[in-house]
């Protein structure tokens, strides 16, 4: 795979057999950010459970101290009050019916967050196809099916992010971008780790946290060693 030559002069930093300790890898993520715009640094954790076995999903969501750096559109499926609510609260989008036509009408996909009261979520489920690929289908363990729907907008507007497993048994989240600094990144890492290891399923075995990979956009990945998590 062709390298440009700020990847290839970045990845020069990096020692690749090494794993570095949390406060240097973000030294390092931070130094790696050398495009044009303000990265997204992400971490990546490969767990030691077998996502297939419903007793081993590791899900959940966590409010990072420093939020993520940008800002996400939030769609609320509500009706009566509670729609009146998310609207005061500062949804982007509020409704029922009209929004799931929109969606599979139009294709429209002009939100990062989907909230749903308990109430519309008989609504919500025939859009389980297109919202389930995409990461966007309301879950209680993430704390988007809520009454509180004024609660789970703040939440998500300070930076409220969610984890979960893909397929390969890798958690791959955002944990803010390159401006930030190391400081408020490893801070944000920590409350992102020490969610992880808190979520940990009773029915995993043998060593939990395998590997953990830091990230900009554009930079090369960075081993992080976990022992201390």
């Amino acid at each position: 795979m062709f390298r440009g030559k700020k990847y290839q002069n970045n990845a020069k930093l990096i020692d690749r057999s090494a794993q570095y300790e949390a406060a240097d890898a973000m030294e390092l993520v931070v130094k790696s950010a050398t495009a044009k715009f303000d990265e997204t640094i992400e971490a990546h954790i490969r767990l030691g459970v077998d996502s297939r076995h419903a007793d081993q999903q590791v899900r959940g969501a966590i409010v990072l101290p420093n939020g993520t750096g940008k800002v996400s559109k939030v769609l609320v499926f509500a009706k009566d009050a509670k729609l009146e609510e998310a609207q005061a609260a500062g949804a982007d989008y509020a409704g029922g019916m009209e929004l799931v036509e929109k969606i599979t009408k139009e294709n429209w996909f002009d939100f990062d967050v989907v909230v749903a009261t308990p109430d519309m979520m008989g609504v919500v489920g025939r859009l389980g196809k297109v919202l389930g690929p995409k990461g966007l289908m309301p879950s209680p363990k993430a704390g988007t099916v809520t009454p509180n729907v004024a609660a789970a907008i703040a939440e998500i507007k300070a930076g409220k992010i969610e984890y979960r497993l893909d397929k390969t048994n890798i958690i791959h989240c955002p944990i803010g971008k390159a401006s930030f600094g190391a400081q408020k990144l490893q801070e944000n890492f920590d409350a992102l780790m020490g969610a992880i290891v808190k979520a940990k399923p009773a029915a995993a075995k043998g060593q939990y946290l395998r590997s953990c990979t830091v990230a900009s956009t554009m930079g090369p990945g960075i081993r992080v060693n976990t022992a201390k998590y």
